[in-house]
Formats: structure tokens, C-alpha cells, sequence
């Protein structure tokens, strides 16, 4: 195998992992996936390691190394950089994963923590969002979502990450799952519909049914915000709002889907008809404005429109 003139073999023994990767799930049939491909052809790209105490310790490589070691290889390819500070240390380790398969998001959020505390540490102050983003090698978006699920209570967290530590064609319970049913739970809690001491037992009825797979679709907390919306537009009452809801709390086969049915899909459907209907009046006019002519299909299309008009209005 040629390696890079900088590379050299080293015992894999004398490499010790890096304390500040945001990796802290490593899968077992991903390693062994690997571990298949380095038994057959080696490790074909070097580790990346920094030298500390006579030993090294990995940037990047750390799935590699494991597999190494199991396979008890004698020697494996390293690039030695220099010794990097705490906060050098873990923007490089963000900086070298980033541009790799995705992270798990909650074990980056606890890294990403201890960045902002490494930066405070250092400047006397926190980091601004976009100074985070720009030391993570990330956008501000994934920024605000890690932030998120920092601020989810405890037993959510230790939830995930037991969720996490089983293969993935086992899990259930997601991080989206997770924080959309936070955002649509928080959007009721503002109109009103949930109060204080009410947001915790939905939140957790929500999660439930996503684990038990009662709710199938990630995104379906979306609906309790146009819930909230109907509420807000007086187009239904809070009391049906709040009688909806609780029900979702309390009855474990009662989907969120069934929720927004029973409330304010009537509702947001003829919303969404009215604000056509503006729109083609709107058309109409630019229409006659700018003096076009009428072409044959576009007549027959508005002369369908108004018979269907003419039938909605005489129910």
C-alpha cells in the first residue's frame, strides 16, 4: 500500500481516542461493515492523530482505529498534526466530521456546549450565534436546532440517546419526532388552548404515540400550529380548541390527524379556497387591465369555473 510521504506506521495500541468527538455513537453493523473492507484491503486512508503525554490521539479516524484494533492490526497509517489547543481541538474535530456522513444531532448538541463554554472560557463572553456557527463549520439553522434540543428536559435527552445506541433499523423515537411535537405543543401553549401545567402531559402523549407508532408522521405536530391558527383567527372557539386537545392527551389511540379532522380541516381548507379564489379575481383583473385577448381555453376554464361557482353558492 502507498501512503502519503508525511504518513507513518504506527502501532494502533499507541493511539488513544479524542475526549472532545461528537461522535459518541459508533453502530455495530456500521463497524462491521468496515471492519470487513479494512480485513480485505487495509486502511487505505491515514489517521489523522496529534501527539500528547507519548501518545497519540486521533482528530480523525476514530471507526478506523476501532476496527483496527479488533482486527489486531500491527501497524496503521497516521498523519501527525500539531498539538492543538482544548478549542482548536474541537473545532477540528467539527471541521473534519462535517464534511462526512451527518452526526447524530444530539450528541453534537452536547459538543457543541462544551464549544461555547471553551469559547466563553477563553473571550470572557459567549459567542454570538453566527461566531457558533462559524467555529462548528455549520449554518446558523443547525445551530438554533442542537440549541433546541439542549433546552428539552433530561429524560427526553437520556430517551434519545438510548434510542440511539440501538441499531437504526430498530429505532423509533427520532430527534424530529422530538422537536416538532415541542414546537407544535408551544405554538397551543401561546394561544392559550394548553396551559403551563397541561404542556408536559401532551408533550409526553405525543412522544408516546410516535414510540408506540400510533403517530407515523414526523411532521404531523405541524397541524397542532393551524390549530392554534384557527384559534387565533376566531375561527374556532378556544373551548373546542381545548376540548380537541385534551382529548389527543388523554386518549392514547387519538391521532393528531384525527385532532385537526375533528377541529379545523373544514376550516383550514376553505381558508386555503378563499385566498384561491383572491387570486384568480386578482388574475381576472390584471387580465382586463392589460387588455388581453381571450383565448379559447381560458374561456372555456372560466365558463367551467362559474358553473362550479353558480352550483357551491346554491347549496
Amino acid at each position: 500500500m502507498r501512503v502519503a510521504r508525511q504518513a507513518r506506521l504506527v502501532d494502533p495500541h499507541e493511539i488513544r481516542e479524542n475526549p472532545e468527538n461528537p461522535r459518541l455513537i459508533f453502530r455495530q453493523e456500521e463497524l462491521d461493515e468496515l471492519e470487513s473492507s479494512i480485513a480485505a484491503q487495509g486502511v487505505l486512508v491515514p489517521l489523522s492523530v496529534f501527539v500528547d503525554g507519548g501518545h497519540y490521539v486521533l482528530l480523525d479516524g476514530e471507526r478506523r482505529w476501532r476496527c483496527a484494533l479488533k482486527l489486531s492490526l500491527g501497524r496503521v497509517p497516521v498523519l501527525t498534526q500539531p498539538k492543538p489547543t482544548r478549542l482548536q481541538n474541537i473545532m477540528m474535530m467539527f471541521a473534519i466530521h462535517n464534511a462526512r456522513k451527518a452526526w447524530d444531532p444530539l450528541p453534537t448538541a452536547y459538543k457543541l456546549r462544551d464549544l461555547e463554554k471553551e469559547f466563553k472560557q477563553r473571550e470572557g463572553r459567549d459567542p454570538t450565534e453566527a461566531e457558533l456557527a462559524q467555529l462548528a463549520s455549520m449554518n446558523r439553522g443547525e445551530i438554533r436546532r442542537l440549541r433546541t434540543l439542549l433546552g428539552l428536559p433530561a429524560e427526553y435527552r437520556r430517551d434519545l440517546m438510548k434510542e440511539l445506541e440501538k441499531p437504526r433499523s430498530e429505532q423509533v423515537l427520532t430527534v424530529d419526532h422530538v422537536l416538532e411535537t415541542t414546537k407544535g405543543v408551544t405554538s397551543l401553549e401561546k394561544r392559550g388552548i394548553v396551559a403551563a401545567g397541561e404542556r408536559e402531559s401532551l408533550r409526553r402523549a405525543i412522544i408516546t404515540k410516535f414510540r408506540n407508532k400510533i403517530e407515523t408522521n414526523t411532521v404531523a405536530p405541524r397541524q397542532l400550529a393551524r390549530i392554534a391558527r384557527a384559534v387565533e383567527r376566531d375561527e374556532i372557539s378556544l373551548v373546542a380548541a381545548k376540548r380537541v386537545v385534551r382529548r389527543l392527551a388523554a386518549d392514547p389511540t387519538f391521532t393528531i390527524e384525527a385532532a385537526f379532522r375533528a377541529s379545523v380541516e373544514h376550516i383550514d381548507f376553505e381558508h386555503s379556497l378563499e385566498q384561491q379564489a383572491r387570486r384568480v379575481e386578482q388574475y381576472l383583473h390584471q387580465h382586463i387591465d392589460r387588455d388581453y385577448p381571450t383565448g379559447p381555453n381560458l374561456r372555456e376554464a372560466l365558463v367551467q369555473l362559474r358553473n362550479s361557482i353558480d352550483q357551491f353558492l346554491r347549496r
